[in-house]
């Protein structure tokens, strides 16, 4: 199958970007630098194109019961125009996706991950309640990200939504830079993937480009940022990457998001496996590791304790922010405290790694 392309992607050609498959899109892993791309996002602003990620509507008068039935955060906490984050979890307990909620006053959205699209709107059609519609909005959905400590600064002059006032995931409805008006589909949250203050903003398919063009021609426009920049950024903020930290053979708790699992309230998808497994303990924990030795420890690389594999790496890479390498990896719950050494096997040589708290990188409020 021929993977799919953004609105953006001859803009993204045009700015010479270099362009990788990812999820079965076509999309930017970097246009300059993604040292570059990342200090923008820490010290000023960064764009990124997120039409690749999928939307998927739920509306109807059990709305709200499908949204508790299927996600193991609790929506019924949420106000109209705040987000959750929550997780999709089958039966055994094990992640289908990691998702972002939003309550809306028509229902709620999920933003799922690009590649899980497809599986998670089957997944949900499967577990639909008779009165409420599903629908994927994907295809009629656009959405950039704008991050970093200048974000607000710069879409403030663009939008008639007041962004000072509007908290840490919530979103509101308005016009962006004359793209939306009073449709559904022009809409500015609070949130990111970056560690940064910044913005998701979605709009029409058809508008995105405009939207685009608009945010690079302002006076100080932001930097065009890839997916590179997007996964050290992420890492440094100890963000689960869907594939890597998350997958259905992980369950929640090993991953350190039991805090949206929401065990008190009624039924859900995957609520007695998740009961049992919070119960007994999770048999291996996330962890965050600093590479002592000089190297990066890859996805997938083995994590070893006396010389003996006791876990693996899921995400690595040298952080632009911190200046030494780090990684996120899965060992056993009883060797996950702070201080404890490890080495990592990257390819016959072994690094020396210690476990230090998480997040690496958390921005002054």
């Amino acid at each position: 199958m021929e993977p799919e392309k953004t609105p953006l992607y001859k803009m993204h050609l045009g700015a010479g970007a270099r362009i990788v498959e990812f999820g079965g899109w076509l999309m930017p892993v970097q246009y300059t630098s993604i040292l570059a791309e990342h200090r923008a996002v820490r010290e000023a602003v960064g764009l990124f194109d997120l039409c690749h990620m999928g939307e998927i509507e739920v509306t109807g008068p059990q709305a709200t019961d499908f949204v508790q039935r299927v996600a193991t955060n609790d929506a019924s906490r949420l106000a109209v125009d705040q987000a959750q984050y929550s997780l999709l979890c089958d039966e055994n307990g094990g992640v289908v996706d990691d998702v972002l909620v939003y309550r809306r006053p028509e229902g709620y959205l999920f933003v799922v991950n690009a590649a899980n699209t497809t599986k998670d709107f089957a997944w949900l059609l499967r577990h639909r309640l008779p009165a409420c519609s599903v629908e994927d909005i994907s295809r009629q959905t656009g959405m950039l990200g704008l991050q970093g400590p200048l974000a607000e600064a710069t879409l403030q002059p663009l939008t008639d939504v007041a962004l000072a006032t509007m908290p840490y995931y919530h979103c509101r409805q308005g016009n962006i830079a004359g793209v939306g008006g009073n449709t559904s589909r022009a809409l500015i949250s609070r949130t990111g993937y970056t560690g940064e203050d910044g913005f998701e903003l979605f709009c029409g398919w058809n508008d995105v480009v405009a939207l685009w063009r608009t945010l690079v021609a302002v006076a100080a426009p932001p930097a065009l940022c890839g997916l590179g920049a997007r996964d050290t950024l992420r890492l440094e903020a100890a963000m689960p990457l869907y594939g890597h930290e998350l997958d259905e053979h992980t369950n929640p708790f090993e991953a350190r998001l039991g805090w949206v699992v929401k065990l008190e309230k009624p039924e859900f998808v995957g609520r007695e496996a998740l009961a049992a497994i919070r119960h007994a303990g999770p048999r291996r924990l996330l962890v965050g590791l600093e590479i002592v030795d000089r190297g990066i420890a890859r996805n997938g690389f083995p994590v070893l304790s006396n010389g003996q594999v006791v876990g693996a790496v899921t995400s690595g890479t040298f952080s632009p922010t911190l200046q030494k390498s780090i990684a996120l990896a899965y060992v056993p719950t009883e060797m996950a405290q702070i201080g404890a050494e490890f080495s990592v096997d990257v390819r016959g040589r072994p690094l020396s790694a210690r476990v230090v708290p998480l997040p690496f990188y958390k921005r002054k409020k």
